[in-house]
């Protein structure tokens, strides 16, 4: 006899408008949580015919695959070949040497060379040059009454702090930020866009020869910043090659501009829908911290990312079968009311807010701690400095990005001693 949950369940396991493949359409992707919601309730562990993947969305699930499961790795070189794919080599072969795609030993012994510049205690030391980005970069346009987020805060913010960080001419970052944001859309999405797939080849060639080139030249004149730390640094004995520092440079380039222009952009864009939320947090600056993780819960920069199962391994009641995709959606289980109350509302007080948008266990992000000072210093400076902040009254895109979700820009309007009161809110073009 089967049961009404069987059903339930058996219909859902076959159902279409649960797949992930929904977020390619605007819409969805504009708000995707309904669709996490129904996957999480219908069909917690969900495998997904169309992007052929398991889809975990559950916050205890999700935990387990990122604390159990092994990191995905891309098709190598020769499997690319046999599939007729043999133009995405050159993008396997730079993936294949990041540690995002490695398991111990091997990301163990990138990961404590990275942690050693993205150290807590480091990133707390920089709190007040950030500051002063952040500061300098409002300067440009406060007296002008309207900004774009994105492109004005957003962007400039953490290109710059990356930089700086890698040991970069910071005159570099808009086309660092450019490259940043072809090779994310690689990371960010299970889809294939051809003419997608030209354009993040053009920029990692361009990206590789830049980067070889910083690798000679802070070699030949040491300075300061991660990439020195891993062209100098020895665990073991072992020092890493030329590929390897490369590969990791634009790792390191990609996930700091990435995920933070997202927090900013997205997290503001949140307290702009709630103007009670804006309101209180604009009166008592002192919530700033939790405020930043609420919002990291609540529109987690990065929403989700693909796993490996380590073996046949049983999960929801299912069981995933070795080597098979398993998609965990951080933020599906940042919503899931079994772990936070009122999981749809903002709650800038949430005390009990161990989220998921930097990850969990030893994928956890390292770059998490700059991150967080990041939008700390741009939200307690928007707030302090821009009264009347506003959205625009025109429509909102989204990059075509579906796991690193962030705006293509976000115009805002508010109050300036010195704005001329003729000119129309709605244009961001400078009045006459």
């Amino acid at each position: 006899m089967v049961t009404p949950d069987t059903r339930v369940v058996s219909t859902a396991e076959n159902d279409p408008s649960l797949s992930l493949y929904h977020l390619l359409d605007p819409e969805v992707l504009a708000n995707p949580y309904p669709l996490f919601r129904r996957l999480r309730i219908e069909d917690p562990v969900h495998w997904d015919p169309f992007i052929h993947a398991w889809v975990v969305t559950r916050y205890a699930d999700v935990v387990t695959v990122l604390h159990k499961f092994l990191a995905y790795k891309p098709a190598p070189p020769a499997a690319l070949t046999k599939m007729g794919l043999s133009t995405l080599d050159p993008i396997a072969k730079v993936m294949m040497k990041q540690m995002l795609f490695m398991d111990p030993p091997a990301h163990t012994r990138l990961r404590k060379l990275a942690a050693q510049v993205f150290n807590p205690d480091r990133m707390e030391r920089l709190r007040r040059h950030i500051k002063d980005i952040v500061a300098s970069l409002l300067d440009k346009v406060e007296s002008k009454g309207r900004m774009d987020v994105i492109a004005d805060l957003a962007e400039p913010l953490p290109a710059t702090v990356t930089a700086e960080l890698l040991g970069l001419p910071v005159s570099d970052i808009r086309q660092l930020k450019e490259w940043s944001a072809d090779f994310a859309e690689r990371l960010g999405n299970f889809h294939q866009n051809p003419d997608g797939v030209q354009r993040v080849l053009r920029s990692l060639r361009a990206m590789t020869e830049y980067f070889e080139a910083a690798v000679r030249e802070i070699t030949e004149h040491p300075r300061e910043g991660l990439i020195h730390s891993f062209l100098t640094a020895e665990i073991d004995g072992d020092r890493l090659t030329m590929e390897e520092v490369v590969a990791n440079s634009i790792i390191t380039m990609v996930g700091g501009q990435e995920t933070t222009t997202n927090l900013i952009g997205n997290g503001l864009l949140a307290l702009l829908r709630n103007p009670e939320v804006l309101q209180d947090l604009r009166d008592n600056l002192s919530l700033i911290h939790s405020a930043v993780e609420e919002l990291l819960r609540y529109e987690a920069p990065s929403q989700y990312t693909t796993r490996a199962a380590p073996d046949d391994f049983e999960i929801g009641g299912k069981t995933i079968g070795k080597g098979q995709a398993t998609i965990a959606v951080m933020a599906a289980a940042n919503r899931d009311p079994e772990r936070f109350a009122e999981p749809d509302r903002i709650d800038i007080r949430r005390t009990d807010n161990r989220h998921l948008a930097f990850g969990w266990a030893a994928h956890f992000c390292f770059g998490a701690p700059l991150a967080r000072i990041e939008g700390q210093a741009a939200f307690e400076a928007l707030l302090s400095r821009l009264p009347d902040l506003a959205l625009e009254p025109r429509p909102l895109a989204w990059r075509h990005n579906l796991g690193l979700r962030g705006l293509v820009a976000l115009p805002v309007s508010f109050k300036s001693e010195t704005t001329n009161p003729g000119c129309p809110v709605a244009e961001l073009a400078p009045c006459s």
